[in-house]
């Protein structure tokens, strides 16, 4: 079963976990995600299914968004509410302008340190390994973007934000790091993530919700699969359409529709000429409105070369979503 589907992640699991379930919940044993998210984080996971997990090296660099709260008066060793807290607790009182000022110096391109408790690497060891064992974790500054941070209020020693942020940016080295600038610690109390991508919470079902309608597949199959569109805000229900209609995905990649002659051609991975829709270098391959065979690369002029092909000759057309 090839698809992406949204899930809107309840805090507690990890990204891995939700995975797990939506594996079991499937029954398909190829699932991915497109980008993790801390356990105590809510919100927009993106996941993707079958042949579908080829996609993943498009969405590397996919924006995210997010809504969140900070709290003053002390840091935790996680940078975030999970975490245990590091000194003193102090009773603070910000203003906005003053949260909003400090803020400023964490807008554009910036050198960020990832948090200790991290998946980042050291020797092939991931950080946050380290540092539950209380060994000293060594890590280097990574250039991010943040394209907009936008304190939205404060009250008392609690503040809410809005961000843009590009990927491997991490919101709880910002939240520490906004304490630091204002010599009153903080971290991370809540965050939800808003949108990945073309992804956003309008798209996204509940684990329960995926669960039920989940049961009126016919699973292993692709025969009766219905397609939901973007921001489609369907009520979740035994008959909602789970997946994301094909052409909504990589919206910067022009869709094209391979001529019958080049179909076999493009499922082999062999070069074809197809229709030239533009100058865009990557352009999404169907065949007819719903099957999305392949991700091509142009060559010169109209000449393309499939980069991952996503369905071969044995699969049957899905249906549209009335």
């Amino acid at each position: 079963m090839n698809g992406v589907l949204v899930i809107d992640k309840p805090a507690g699991p990890t990204s891995h976990d939700v995975v797990a379930r939506v594996r079991k919940i499937l029954k398909q044993r190829a699932v991915g995600h497109l980008g993790t998210l801390d356990p105590m984080a809510t919100g927009v996971l993106p996941i993707v299914t079958g042949q579908m997990t080829r996609l993943t090296q498009f969405y590397m660099g996919a924006e995210k968004a997010y809504e969140g709260e900070i709290r003053f008066g002390f840091s935790t060793d996680t940078y975030d509410a999970a975490g245990e807290a590091l000194g003193e607790r102090r009773d603070v009182q910000l203003t906005l302008e003053q949260v909003r000022e400090a803020a400023r110096r964490f807008l554009g391109v910036i050198e960020q340190m990832p948090p200790p408790f991290s998946a980042k690497k050291i020797s092939g060891v991931p950080a946050y390994k380290l540092a539950r064992k209380k060994k000293p974790v060594e890590l280097q500054p990574v250039k991010v973007e943040v394209k907009e941070l936008e304190v939205l209020s404060v009250d008392g020693d609690r503040a809410q934000f809005r961000a843009r942020v590009t990927s491997g940016t991490y919101l709880r080295s910002i939240a520490h790091d906004l304490g630091q600038a204002l010599g009153v610690g903080a971290h991370l109390g809540k965050l939800r993530r808003t949108r990945v991508g073309e992804f956003g919470l309008g798209d996204a079902l509940t684990l329960e919700a995926l669960e039920s309608a989940s049961s009126a597949l016919r699973l292993g199959t692709l025969h009766n699969i219905r397609y939901r569109t973007l921001q489609q805000q369907e009520e979740p229900g035994p008959e909602s359409a789970i997946f994301i209609h094909p052409r909504c995905l990589l919206p910067a990649f022009p869709s094209v529709v391979a001529p019958p002659e080049a179909l076999a051609k493009v499922r082999h991975g062999n070069a074809v000429n197809l229709p030239d829709v533009s100058r865009c270098r990557y352009v999404k391959v169907f065949s007819g409105q719903t099957d999305l065979i392949a991700i091509a690369q142009r060559i010169a002029g109209t000449l393309f070369q499939p980069k991952v092909v996503l369905m071969g000759e044995e699969a049957a057309r899905p249906i549209e979503a009335g």
